[in-house]
């Protein structure tokens, strides 16, 4: 009976992060195929704060498929297949569907889980929280706080100084490095 409790414990923090994950391998995507998609999609911007409303059928217009997949119907990615999990460079995190800023590069944390995570959001708006009570568990939904993009879920597990983990499949996620944030706000100055 012990032996069933400790397995049952183990395969529950397994699943934590996500029950439902995607098992095809379409959520890699190389950085050529994500620019030209951003090149599709009329609502990405990087400094629009408006809110995004589409139907579900201009989401899936739009957006690549596996970011379509986690981002509009809640799927996730594979835990530990995500170019962001073990990436270290400093800049910012955004919304793959529509640009929002999510995270600072310095509030990201390892915290073993399979999935990039994050102890604090760049701003109060730039997420919402939904309860999520799907698969027999009570968990907290992170939503874009833009678009309201399905971006993963938070637990209260992490580091100081907040106790938060904000677990976030990466393919939701763009990044930008500090570097290019500085060149691009220079050259709008010039």
């Amino acid at each position: 009976m012990r032996r069933f409790l400790v397995i049952a414990l183990i395969a529950a923090t397994c699943q934590q992060c996500s029950y439902s994950q995607s098992s095809s391998n379409s959520n890699k995507m190389d950085s050529t195929e994500k620019k030209s998609a951003e090149n599709l999609n009329p609502v990405y911007s990087k400094t629009d704060t408006s809110k995004v409303v589409k139907t579900e059928e201009e989401w899936k217009k739009i957006l690549p498929k596996d970011v379509y997949y986690v981002a509009r119907q809640k799927g996730t990615e594979r835990p530990w297949t995500s170019k962001y999990e073990n990436f270290y460079e400093k800049g910012t995190y955004y919304c793959a569907a529509c640009g929002n800023p999510l995270f600072k590069s310095d509030t990201k944390f390892d915290s073993g889980c399979g999935w990039p995570s994050f102890y604090e959001p760049i701003s109060k708006g730039s997420i919402i929280y939904t309860p999520d009570n799907t698969h027999g568990m009570t968990r907290t939904e992170t939503q874009c706080g833009r678009c309201k993009a399905h971006l993963g879920h938070v637990f209260e597990d992490g580091p100081p100084p907040t106790g938060l983990r904000f677990c976030i499949n990466g393919v939701v996620l763009d990044f930008a490095t500090a570097q290019e944030a500085e060149k691009k706000y220079n050259e709008k100055k010039d």
